[in-house]
Protein backbone atom coordinates (compact mmCIF):
# COMPACT_ATOMS: atom_id res chain seq x y z
CA UNK A 1 0.00 0.00 0.00
CA UNK A 2 0.75 3.51 -0.89
CA UNK A 3 0.07 6.87 1.06
CA UNK A 4 -1.87 9.10 -1.20
CA UNK A 5 -3.59 12.25 -0.79
CA UNK A 6 -6.85 12.98 -2.68
CA UNK A 7 -8.24 16.77 -3.48
CA UNK A 8 -12.19 16.64 -3.56
CA UNK A 9 -13.27 19.72 -5.44
CA UNK A 10 -17.33 20.00 -4.61
CA UNK A 11 -19.14 22.61 -6.77
CA UNK A 12 -22.90 23.74 -5.73
CA UNK A 13 -25.54 25.74 -7.98
CA UNK A 14 -28.67 26.82 -7.73
CA UNK A 15 -31.61 24.48 -8.70
CA UNK A 16 -28.79 21.83 -9.40
CA UNK A 17 -30.41 18.48 -8.77
CA UNK A 18 -27.12 17.50 -6.08
CA UNK A 19 -24.07 18.78 -5.46
CA UNK A 20 -20.86 18.15 -8.18
CA UNK A 21 -18.03 16.70 -7.13
CA UNK A 22 -14.35 15.89 -8.89
CA UNK A 23 -11.19 14.14 -7.36
CA UNK A 24 -7.66 14.75 -8.01
CA UNK A 25 -4.63 12.42 -6.62
CA UNK A 26 -1.31 13.61 -5.33
CA UNK A 27 1.63 11.62 -4.17
CA UNK A 28 2.16 14.16 -1.56
CA UNK A 29 0.16 16.69 0.98
CA UNK A 30 2.28 19.50 -0.04
CA UNK A 31 1.33 19.09 -3.62
CA UNK A 32 -2.53 18.88 -2.70
CA UNK A 33 -2.44 21.68 -0.66
CA UNK A 34 -0.89 23.71 -3.44
CA UNK A 35 -3.31 22.50 -5.65
CA UNK A 36 -6.12 23.43 -3.34
CA UNK A 37 -4.52 26.73 -2.75
CA UNK A 38 -4.38 27.55 -6.31
CA UNK A 39 -8.16 26.18 -7.01
CA UNK A 40 -9.58 28.32 -4.29
CA UNK A 41 -7.28 31.60 -5.23
CA UNK A 42 -8.84 31.23 -8.58
CA UNK A 43 -12.64 31.00 -7.67
CA UNK A 44 -12.09 33.48 -5.52
CA UNK A 45 -10.65 35.61 -8.97
CA UNK A 46 -14.29 35.11 -9.82
CA UNK A 47 -16.60 37.99 -10.29
CA UNK A 48 -19.11 38.36 -7.42
CA UNK A 49 -21.91 37.24 -10.32
CA UNK A 50 -20.79 34.25 -10.82
CA UNK A 51 -19.88 33.16 -6.97
CA UNK A 52 -23.42 34.33 -6.63
CA UNK A 53 -24.92 31.24 -8.78
CA UNK A 54 -21.29 29.24 -8.06
CA UNK A 55 -20.10 27.86 -4.68
CA UNK A 56 -17.16 25.67 -4.66
CA UNK A 57 -15.20 24.18 -1.91
CA UNK A 58 -11.98 21.82 -1.37
CA UNK A 59 -10.75 19.13 1.11
CA UNK A 60 -7.21 17.31 1.33
CA UNK A 61 -7.50 13.65 2.25
CA UNK A 62 -4.89 11.34 3.13
CA UNK A 63 -5.75 7.77 1.53
CA UNK A 64 -3.82 4.08 1.99
CA UNK A 65 -4.05 3.04 -1.72
CA UNK A 66 -2.52 0.42 -3.76
CA UNK A 67 0.22 1.52 -6.32
CA UNK A 68 -1.25 2.92 -9.45
CA UNK A 69 0.30 3.91 -12.45
CA UNK A 70 1.25 6.89 -13.62
CA UNK A 71 1.28 8.46 -9.93
CA UNK A 72 4.51 9.75 -9.35
CA UNK A 73 6.12 8.98 -6.25
CA UNK A 74 6.55 11.48 -3.29
CA UNK A 75 9.61 14.06 -3.96
CA UNK A 76 10.24 17.35 -2.72
CA UNK A 77 8.57 19.80 -5.37
CA UNK A 78 11.07 22.83 -6.42
CA UNK A 79 8.43 25.09 -8.08
CA UNK A 80 5.26 24.77 -6.25
CA UNK A 81 3.20 24.49 -9.71
CA UNK A 82 5.03 21.60 -10.44
CA UNK A 83 3.37 18.41 -11.41
CA UNK A 84 -0.31 19.87 -10.18
CA UNK A 85 -3.37 18.48 -12.66
CA UNK A 86 -5.56 21.57 -14.01
CA UNK A 87 -8.77 21.74 -12.27
CA UNK A 88 -10.55 23.32 -14.91
CA UNK A 89 -12.26 25.59 -12.93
Amino acid sequence: MIKIWFMLMLVSMPNAPSVKYNGFIYSSEEECQVARYELMESYNEKSTEYKSVTAIDSYCVEFESFPIQGLKPKQELKNPTQGLNNTGV
